[in-house]
């Protein structure tokens, strides 16, 4: 049977949950999201959940499509990967920029035959003073929640825009 829009996106959401939870890494993640929005049957959707933990489908759709793990009483739902994806997004910038840094000064000290001025210190320690007070006046003041609803409010512009066009 040929797979409706709300069935793709539920199982786009899966594949995002499977991600956030470490299930998926970000390259297998992208090619099974291209796969389901390109999806035309139940068959090649359920084929890209297979190898996730199974749970009851969602009402009305033939997909099977497993939901979200508990959270605890009085947490959002999302709040634990809302916090973690927030994290990613605030940090990952300077987990790639500072190795870079430190390879390229390495490579320079071991060229030269002697340790040369640790410069790199000056990439770091700042930006990374500087991250760790954003990232606790951010978890202290909720960012994470309001990043997540502004992004949400974000997605559901473009869905909203994407239908008007059709």
């Amino acid at each position: 049977m040929r797979a409706a829009d709300a069935d793709r996106q539920a199982v786009a959401d899966r594949l995002r949950l499977a991600l956030d939870e470490g299930r998926l890494d970000l390259h297998e993640y992208d090619e099974r999201l291209q796969r389901a929005y390109g999806a035309r049957t139940y068959g090649e959707l359920d084929g890209l959940l297979t190898d996730l933990p199974p749970v009851t489908p969602p009402a009305g759709s033939q997909v099977s499509v497993p939901a979200a793990a508990p959270v605890v009483a009085g947490t959002p739902p999302d709040a634990r990967s809302a916090t973690a994806r927030w994290l990613f997004q605030i940090w990952m910038p300077y987990l790639q920029v500072v190795p870079v840094v430190l390879g390229v000064w390495a490579i320079s000290s071991a060229s030269s035959g002697e340790l040369l001025y640790f410069w790199p210190g000056w990439v770091a320690g700042p930006w990374g003073l500087l991250l760790l007070f954003r990232t606790v006046g951010g978890l202290a003041g909720g960012e994470p929640q309001r990043w997540l609803e502004k992004r949400e409010r974000r997605r559901q512009r473009k869905r909203a825009k994407r239908d008007r066009r059709r």
